[in-house]
């Protein structure tokens, strides 16, 4: 087509016949080739973009089968607009090349243009108008053409902006050509139009910052998590109010979910939903499975099967998954866009780690005013003990002894038999150190001895699945390490030698204990007891998983909790190879 009009010399910038002459060459049997090629090629491009949108290939773009179902309708409709201005201007061309009986052949037009060119040429601007209006409508539809992954937010409202700045500015500029005025006034009305709207945009730019800043207030606000820890009984750290401020506010979400996964799972505690009445899908797996890289922004899941969700944003950090936000549909039936995915995500983030600090923070506080009330009561009673009845002892044993008395060898041995027993009871009481032990015997070693000795009719059978290559590498971690590791796996065995049988004493008790090398030492503690919802509501099972779970986290380590009520109870407790560090 463009060789076709190099060939035609010039356009016609006059309405004479004989300018018309050009478009009449070259010709094939008196037939010109450029007035019927342009309309053929422009046809044929316009079939095969609407034949691409009927039958579109595979995208492999996130979302893209959604944007194209949101997009293709004003595609369709600027193809459609672009044939119907492509069969238009050929009708025209031709009607000129074959001379149309409405069109003088020779001469200059009278009137100047003709009504039906004029006709012709107001139906095809009105058109094209049309056309770019679908094409813009399409692309913020879901911004098909931009290459993100996602919509960018605001690019509607600037796009409608600069629809009615146009369209202003279009409807001014006509008014002043229709009363033939001067082309000063034109010009001023079309700057006070610009002017006007230049103001009303930076205005609106004005009311939606403090929107955000509204928005955003609940994240920025104090958590006061340093009062909580001085003040005893005071309450937990809310996040239910910034999650559900994200939702409502920030995303406009229908519902939502938030489940933290991996180590810190043990400190954040039940999901948060909104609203506040849903309730959190449990059985995450494939979820999680499909969280294979920090790079993946977000993806699709089913909502019959995850509470109403469609779509899941993974939390990370620097120890890896933390955790799955999973998002319903929007309330006004849009779709969410990059920031905002960008802001649920860091979010999200930011609220699990919040959690899981102040909570590990506040069962750290409560586990030191405890063990601190612990050491000043035995402190109170050792020294009650030794003053009232150790002393007494002893000064009498000493005056009988001083005094030589016949009979006072008898007493006197009593009495130091006495004491013998009053100090053995105060070491006993006093926290032993498993240090030692776990140095000598190691920490298979020590859970050994803790399952022959104290243990040694809890079960009716132990059995022990030890990879050699995880006992192996276990004796080389820090002494806090293995500790802390060896208190939280002596809890979970107490736990189920106390309550594996429920009420139920008869019943059989068998436990499993796997040591096992998963990028670093994983023990699993397996009992086929009554499970742990049967004795959930036991305050001192809550409180021992609480403060080991938490010393786990603090190691960089994980307790998690896995039973099925008259079947089994699993404790899984993890350690990073590279958490290591954490427990210097």
């Amino acid at each position: 087509v463009l060789v076709l009009a190099l060939m035609a010399a010039s356009y016609p910038v006059s309405w004479t016949s004989e300018q018309f002459e050009p478009f009449a060459r070259p010709a094939i049997g008196g037939v010109p080739i450029l007035a019927v090629a342009y309309p053929a090629f422009i046809f044929l491009c316009i079939v095969l973009s609407l034949d691409v949108l009927r039958r579109p290939a595979p995208s492999q773009r996130l979302m893209g089968d959604l944007a194209r179902r949101r997009a293709r309708p004003w595609l369709m409709a600027t193809s459609i607009g672009l044939l119907l201005v492509s069969c238009l201007v050929g009708v025209i061309m031709i009607a000129i090349a074959f001379g149309h009986p409405t069109l003088p052949s020779s001469g200059t037009w009278p009137s100047g243009i003709p009504l039906a060119v004029v006709w012709g040429d107001l139906i095809v601007s009105l058109l094209v108008a049309m056309s770019v209006v679908s094409l813009g409508q399409a692309i913020v539809a879901y911004e098909i053409f931009t290459g993100k992954i996602l919509p960018r937010h605001g690019l509607r409202r600037h796009w409608d902006y600069t629809v009615i700045l146009a369209a202003g500015y279009g409807v001014v500029m006509g008014w002043s050509v229709a009363i033939e005025s001067a082309p000063f006034y034109g010009l001023l009305l079309a700057a006070l139009l610009i002017a006007s709207l230049y103001a009303l945009f930076n205005w609106r730019s004005y009311i939606e910052r403090d929107r955000y800043i509204h928005h955003l207030r609940p994240f920025v606000t104090s958590s006061r998590v340093y009062d909580a820890l001085l003040q005893p009984g005071a309450p937990e750290l809310d996040a239910a109010g910034p999650f559900r401020a994200l939702c409502a506010e920030v995303l406009g979400s229908r519902l939502a979910y938030l489940v933290a996964v991996g180590p810190l799972s043990s400190l954040t505690g039940p999901p948060l939903a909104h609203p506040q009445t849903s309730s959190a899908p449990h059985d995450l797996a494939k979820v999680i499975a499909r969280c294979d890289s920090p790079e993946t922004i977000c993806f699709p899941v089913d909502p019959a099967i995850y509470a109403g969700a469609t779509w899941a944003v993974p939390l990370w950090s620097e120890r890896g998954l933390i955790g799955v936000l999973l998002l319903g549909e929007k309330v006004d039936g849009g779709l969410y866009t990059q920031e905002e995915m960008e802001i649920a995500r860091a979010s999200g983030e930011r609220l699990i780690d919040t959690l899981a600090c102040a909570r590990m923070a506040q069962r750290l506080m409560a586990m030191q005013r405890e063990r601190l009330a612990q050491s000043q009561v035995v402190d109170q009673r050792t020294r009650r003990v030794l003053h009232d009845e150790v002393l007494p002892d002893l000064h009498a044993a000493m005056l009988a002894v001083r005094e030589g008395q016949d009979n006072a060898g008898s007493g006197i041995v009593d009495r130091l038999a006495g004491v013998h027993h009053q100090l053995s009871d105060l070491l006993r009481e006093m926290s032993p150190s498993a240090g030692s032990e776990i140095v000598q015997l190691g920490l298979v070693g020590a859970l050994r001895c803790v399952l022959e000795d104290e243990l040694a009719e809890a079960f009716d059978e132990v059995t022990w699945e030890l990879d050699p290559r995880a006992e192996e590498k276990v004796q080389a971690l820090p002494v806090l390490t293995a500790a802390v590791l060896f208190y939280a796996a002596r809890e979970a065995i107490r736990n189920a030698a106390c309550h594996g049988r429920g009420d139920d004493t008869a019943r059989p008790l068998r436990l499993k204990v796997i040591l096992a090398w998963r990028d670093g030492p994983e023990m699993v503690i397996e009992d086929d007891g009554v499970g742990f919802s049967a004795v959930q509501k036991d305050s001192a099972i809550g409180q021992g998983m609480a403060l080991h779970s938490t010393m786990m986290a603090v190691i960089g380590g994980g307790w998690v909790t896995d039973s099925l009520p008259g079947s089994f109870t699993r404790v899984t407790l993890s350690l990073p190879e590279n958490g290591w560090q954490y427990s210097t």
